[in-house]
């Protein structure tokens, strides 16, 4: 029988911020397909959950305690983590958080608010990444080349949205450096891109439903007219970390049900001439 091509048995996965929403959505996505699992997230319990439920997948999976914004964290997370799995195939950089800046104003924003976002958001993708990186190099330069860093972004590196500005440039400079990565390593194999969420509905809202206003608000202009869950991204997650994306670099990838190429006035049916 053919091998599937999407098949990651043997291979290890990274997940940063996996505990829950879109983390959990590519973690499960890629151990329905044989990935091994580690889950970095700051809260134990949340931890704990995602592990047994990966591991109810019929997979390794591990979770760890782990500040991304602290590099020696990051550092002693990757050195426990080859210990237990013994490779690294694939890295999600997902941990993040929103901006918290509550001015609304660029110009009024706090600057101690712009630093520690940037610390984990920019920062922290940047080590895990980076760390990452090297685990995979390493391996390449021991004759078994590969490898695949993925970073999850956001629509605000296409679309100004204001009061954000601190969460928009860590989302578009980190995609920068992905493309940089991309430059560096594909002689090693090693494959970099960003995946660009829409308005995904996760636990962190609180449970809301298809029939709360502000879901129906993005529904009516998404071209696919419904909001995201953290489901629509097991298959990205699980074509980045396998051989079938063994051509794909440097790309930022839209899941959104096409609300970026959704011009405003095609809402209102308005003829664009």
């Amino acid at each position: 029988m053919a091998k599937d091509m999407f098949d990651l048995t043997g291979k290890v996965t990274l997940v940063t911020g996996g505990n829950s929403g879109l983390g959990l959505g590519f973690a499960r996505g890629v151990a329905k397909k044989g990935s091994a699992v580690e889950i970095w997230g700051r809260n134990a319990e949340k931890n704990a959950a995602a592990r047994a439920e990966l591991e109810s997948l019929g997979v390794k999976a591990t979770a760890h305690e782990v500040d991304v914004g602290e590099r020696e964290q990051v550092l002693a997370g990757y050195e426990r983590l080859l210990a237990d799995h013994g490779r690294i195939d694939c890295v999600f950089a997902n941990a993040g958080r929103p901006s918290r800046n509550m001015t609304g104003s660029t110009i009024a924003m706090d600057v101690a608010e712009w630093h520690d976002l940037l610390s984990v958001s920019l920062h922290g993708a940047f080590y895990t990444l980076q760390e990452g990186a090297r685990a995979m190099v390493k391996r390449a330069e021991a004759g078994e080349p590969g490898g695949s860093l993925v970073f999850c972004g956001s629509l605000s590196m296409f679309h100004g949205v204001a009061g954000i500005s601190n969460y928009a440039a860590a989302k578009g400079g980190m995609a920068a450096v992905i493309r940089t990565m991309a430059a560096e390593l594909g002689k090693y194999r090693i494959r970099a891109n960003t995946i660009a969420p829409g308005f995904i509905i996760t636990g962190a809202m609180g449970g809301i439903g298809d029939d709360h206003p502000i879901v129906k608000f993005f529904a009516s202009k998404t071209p696919v007219p419904r909001a995201g869950y953290p489901e629509d991204f097991e298959g990205i997650a699980a074509y980045l970390c396998s051989d079938a994306s063994s051509f794909h670099t440097g790309d930022t990838i839209t899941i959104d049900g096409g609300s970026v190429i959704y011009p405003p006035y095609a809402l209102s049916g308005m003829d664009a001439g």
